[in-house]
């Protein structure tokens, strides 16, 4: 029995070792090259060694397929001897791919440029940087601050270069600084943060932020600050239409602006992975759509799609938000005076809207409604449908897994096998849906489904907003999904 323990130690130090070089190589691409390495759809940037060893074992349970740390290491090094231009690669297809096709090559370098070949040369991809302009500070900004940050690499693509707060005293710097360096539910940020109270900025990993006061969004100059031709992040909600938008327009040094909320009147409302080849370039505002609409459309496109919807009902379990109140007091709209921390709390969604403009086919197939949660955050998406054609559990449970894998949605689609998945698990996932598949219900008929679908309504949405940002910014990379 000793034996065995010895073996299967030693067999983890080696693979911590070749995790290490794998950190090492993921890193000079990042940096040097702005070549992102990814294991489906989990980081291999910025995580530890352990990590992406579970990362891996992650990758052999929805897969099936024996990927190791040995095949991706290969494969890593094999794409740092190609010169490839700026990608985001995700290494669990091309590992699968691999044990699939490997006999057929002679080298590992030779599979990686037969598959890669339109990305070799890096006259394939010119990226121009985009300045970023944030738009308010809660929730989704400081989360969306934090991604901007961690995702920089070389300042290839988005660059944060302010965040407009109404005030910005030194106590008010110090105090937004604490609350961008720990947050209850993310946890710390993985980084340094240094108040300049000189230049009214938070130095952020080195990226000099500048805390700009303002009471409403044309007042504000930004070309002073040196930021011209912004994408600007609204995430306060305060204006939603194009008239209230078009305010942050007016300011010198802004061309385009995003909301973090749904748009009303002719604002495109976009999910990213859905309907964003919809998005006319000369547009200049757009809309993230809510955090519900991105968890579930991605789920209702596959299931339409394959199995078709004929009707269907929407209900979200929420966390309860900002927008409630703590203790009982009042509120405009009914039940949400009542305290968020000790109540279920019954109130109205416009998912079902909100799809139809996302996905038009479904327009007037859907209902819905939501209930607020005393949780702090994740939420809860049941899709309760009445499908066009006979299915079953096996064979749902095929179709959204592939493609959470493979295709246009692999980055807003996870599908889980986890039988004890909760909420709290669901905290910091990158994906605008978790289809929790055990939990999966099918009627005898086989037409009347229950599918369940988890989403981080903080930082899975704050995610999507920046994919879209990306797009809005042209600073997306070729990708390998």
């Amino acid at each position: 029995m000793n034996h065995l323990y010895e073996t299967e130690f030693k067999n983890w130090v080696e693979k911590e070792k070749k995790a290490i070089e794998l950190i090492n190589v993921v890193g000079q691409l990042w940096f040097e090259r702005s070549i992102e390495l990814v294991l489906f759809r989990k980081p291999l940037f910025d995580v530890s060694s352990s990590e992406i060893l579970a990362h891996h074992h992650y990758a052999r349970q929805i897969t099936e397929k024996e990927i190791s740390i040995h095949e991706t290491l290969a494969l890593a090094k094999a794409i740092a001897a190609s010169n490839l231009a700026p990608s985001r690669i995700d290494m669990g297809r091309l590992a699968v791919e691999w044990l699939n096709e490997g006999a057929k090559f002679s080298t590992a370098h030779d599979f990686i440029l037969s598959k890669l070949s339109k990305y070799v040369g890096k006259d394939k991809m010119q990226l121009q940087s985009k300045d970023v302009v944030l738009y308010g500070f809660g929730r989704i900004g400081r989360i969306a601050a934090r991604e901007l940050i961690l995702q920089a690499g070389k300042g290839e693509q988005l660059r944060l270069r302010a965040i407009v707060t109404r005030t910005n005293s030194d106590e008010d710097l110090t105090k937004r600084a604490e609350l961008l360096r720990n947050d209850s539910v993310h946890g710390a940020f993985s980084g340094t943060i240094i108040e300049d109270f000189k230049n009214k900025a938070l130095i952020i990993n080195g990226q000099m932020v500048y805390m700009i006061a303002a009471k409403n969004p044309e007042e504000v100059d930004y070309t002073a600050f040196g930021i011209k031709d912004a994408l600007l992040i609204d995430n306060t909600g305060v204006y939603r239409d194009r008239e209230g938008l078009a305010k942050h327009l007016a300011s010198n040094g802004v061309s385009k602006v995003l909301l973090t909320a749904p748009g009303k009147g002719d604002i495109p409302n976009i999910v990213h992975g859905i309907n964003y080849q919809d998005a006319d370039p000369a547009e200049t505002i757009f809309s993230a759509a809510s955090c519900t609409t991105n968890a579930i459309v991605p789920v209702l496109k596959v299931v339409n799609e394959c199995l078709g919807i004929e009707k269907g009902h929407i209900e979200t379990v929420h966390s309860y938000t900002n927008d409630q109140n703590l203790l009982d007091n009042y509120h405009k709209k009914s039940r949400r005076g009542r305290s968020a921390a000790l109540n279920m709390v019954i109130t109205e969604t416009g998912a079902d809207k909100a799809v139809a403009k996302v996905l038009p086919v479904l327009a007037g197939k859907l209902t819905g409604n939501a209930v607020r949660v005393p949780t702090p955050d994740v939420s809860l998406a049941i899709l309760n449908l009445t499908l066009s054609k006979k299915s079953s559990k096996e064979e749902l449970a095929h179709l959204l897994n592939e493609a959470s894998l493979y295709g246009n949605l692999v980055e807003q689609l996870e599908y889980s096998i986890s039988n004890e998945l909760v909420s709290s698990d669901v905290i910091g996932n990158s994906h605008a849906s978790i289809v929790d598949g055990p939990a999966t219900i099918i009627s005898q008929d086989q037409q009347s489904v229950v599918l369940y679908v988890w989403y981080d309504n903080e930082y899975g949405y704050t995610r999507q907003v920046i994919r879209l940002a990306k797009m809005i910014a042209g600073v997306i990379r070729l990708t390998y999904y």
